[in-house]
């Protein structure tokens, strides 16, 4: 029976005191946010590991090595000496081996083919490691709101890689069609698609690091002009990014070795070699080159534009990570004139293409704080 309680009577006093609850925003997080986040940084370490091994396949001539694609047996290698003859049998069929490695012994053969082997072995662990992650969370019903869709679309692009990544091989194992290397335009697809990748898992990831209420709050302080010429500047380099894919494809950046002049000329004079006209804008080493300095040239000059805007950034956070861009872009453009006035060695290329990889992020990062910048206090300052 209820008793009849004085107005006066402070609330809570003979029960438990109340729990402050915390925010819609904050109870649709779940509590896997952290885990995730770390699941996240796995994957973005685990991608930019498989950029650099891609790399290191391209420019060793690895990637024809293995003329078949099982996405299940592949997973097993050559494990006694007949297994290693076959499969030598199976690469000395294609154009590669008859044109240019017939000087090869099984020794040779093996070197290339665990580069290729090791390569593929990477893409499947990438698949696991996202599938038990996704899975897990999901399972536990862990995701937070609204991020099932964006997780499960890193596990499909992944996939689509691994198809892409086939289509791409299927272009070089041939034989009687003069093909010694993957179609350019195929390697730019694969590459790209790989820079796709790791620029959403990336974005994830920062999203990740702060809660829906502190996101919530810092849009309001967007940075409109800088977000658009940030985003500007993403694209340009992606535009870039591919550009050097066909470089690599052809192996372009060992067709002119002189800077600023190619072959003592400013346009080089083998730029129109192939027939019909269209296709040297993919298999003319000079003109491939040429367009990829040029390009390069004017990603330069805007991006020195999009650093002095950065510069002007109310946050100094935001500011920071703009030098940071245009720092790396210094780098870059000046790694690539010693890249080809060297002749594109193996070990200065590779840091070329790594160099890439550390500027897209970058730009993601200086995106990302114009469009939910950090406030910093009078007292921080």
């Amino acid at each position: 029976m209820s008793t009849k309680r004085n107005i006066f009577e402070e609330v809570g006093a003979a029960g438990q005191a109340p729990v402050a609850q915390p925010g819609l925003i904050d109870q649709g997080r779940g509590g896997a946010r952290g885990a995730i986040r770390i699941w996240l940084m796995m994957l973005f370490a685990l991608v930019v590991l498989m950029i650099i091994i891609g790399g290191l396949t391209r420019l060793t001539d690895s990637g024809l090595s293995i003329t078949e694609w099982k996405p299940l047996l592949g997973v097993i290698p050559p494990l006694n000496a007949a297994d290693w003859a076959i499969a030598f049998e199976k690469y000395k069929l294609i154009d590669e081996y008859q044109i240019q490695n017939q000087w090869m012994e099984l020794s040779d053969f093996k070197v290339i083919y665990w580069w290729e082997w090791g390569h593929r072995q990477l893409g499947r662990l990438i698949g696991l490691v996202w599938a038990i992650g996704f899975f897990w969370f999901l399972i536990r019903r862990q995701i937070p709101t609204g991020w099932t869709g964006r997780l499960l679309f890193i596990g499909v692009l992944g996939g689509l890689q691994g198809a892409i990544g086939w289509w791409m091989v299927s272009s070089g194992v041939t034989s009687g069609q003069s093909m010694t290397d993957v179609a350019s335009y195929r390697l730019a697809t694969h590459l790209g698609l790989a820079f796709v990748i790791l620029g959403f898992i990336a974005w994830y990831v920062f999203n990740m690091g702060r809660t829906e209420r502190d996101l919530m709050q810092a849009r309001r302080g967007k940075e409109a002009r800088l977000f658009g010429l940030s985003t500007g500047l993403l694209h340009f380099a992606f535009l870039q990014i591919l550009i050097g894919a066909l470089v690599a494809g052809i192996d372009a950046g060992r067709s002119y070795t002189d800077w600023p002049l190619m072959g003592g000329q400013v346009f080089p004079a083998s730029a129109f070699i192939v027939e019909p006209i269209w296709r040297n804008l993919f298999e003319s080493p000079g003109l491939v080159q040429f367009i990829h300095r040029v390009t390069g040239y004017l990603l330069f000059a805007f991006a020195i534009l999009v650093w002095l805007r950065g510069r002007k950034s109310t946050h100094p956070r935001t500011q920071f990570a703009f030098n940071a861009v245009f720092a790396a872009m210094v780098l870059q453009i000046v790694l690539g004139i010693v890249t080809v006035m060297t002749g594109a060695p193996v070990e200065i290329a590779i840091f070329h293409q790594l160099l890439a990889v550390i500027l897209w992020v970058l730009i993601l990062r200086a995106r990302f704080l114009s469009a939910y910048p950090i406030p910093t206090s009078l007292r921080g300052t």
